[in-house]
């Protein structure tokens, strides 16, 4: 039985990075790349009109920027997956972009490899950040209140066992399979950690619950 094709729409205003992208894609069986977008604008339209399950999106394009795209495409309600592929590994845009709901964060100075193997994560509904901005995401939320531990947060055995696919990067629909509960289920679970841990966003939880929950 053939696998699953995830269909994909690239927007990005470099053409020769889209270019690039096309072909690692067209090295992945499990995506199938089906629009590309020179600018935001054009991002928004085709995702509308396309309505991928992963969109890969630059944060910095010269008509209207990935973080209005992303909150375009997050305030729709449709189930495309926003990963940002970008040159920027400064912290302030990692934060916003994990905070306005991207499913993502990659570099777009990554190995090959690397981009072929996270592209492939994020496809089957992992949250994928590139491996060198986990420490610079850990040190811009150390100074923030929050609780010390998992206990102190107050967390149910559920939460905790919500937080651990979270903290595994495993998207809500896959938690809900993982455990046999609706979708809708985990939502207000992952909310409600969320709102006990002080964060906005679960790439913000998975990062700070990674050697908490084993403690």
């Amino acid at each position: 039985m053939s696998e699953t094709r995830h269909t994909v729409l690239i927007v990005d205003d470099h053409p020769l990075f889209r270019r690039g992208l096309t072909q690692l894609i067209q090295t992945i069986p499990s995506l199938e790349l089906i629009g590309e977008a020179s600018g935001g604008s054009e991002g928004i339209e085709l995702q509308k009109a396309l309505q991928p399950d992963l969109m890969l999106l630059d944060l910095n394009m010269r008509d209207i920027s990935g973080l209005e795209v992303l909150k375009a495409v997050k305030a729709s309600e449709t189930d495309t997956r926003v990963i940002m592929v970008t040159v920027s590994d400064h912290s302030d845009d990692l934060v916003a972009s994990l905070r306005a709901g991207a499913d993502g964060y990659l570099l777009k100075d990554m190995e090959p490899e690397q981009m072929i193997d996270s592209l492939e994560s994020a496809a089957h509904g992992k949250v994928v950040v590139s491996e060198s901005l986990t420490h610079l995401l850990a040190n811009a939320l150390r100074g923030e209140s929050r609780p010390e531990n998992t206990t102190d947060a107050g967390l149910t055995e559920q939460e905790l066992r919500i937080l651990e696919h979270v903290a595994s990067g495993l998207s809500n629909k896959l938690i809900a399979r993982e455990l046999d509960i609706a979708e809708g289920t985990v939502k207000v679970h992952v909310k409600h950690i969320l709102r006990k841990l002080n964060f906005r966003s679960r790439v913000e939880a998975a990062v700070w619950a990674v050697g908490r929950l084993k403690s």
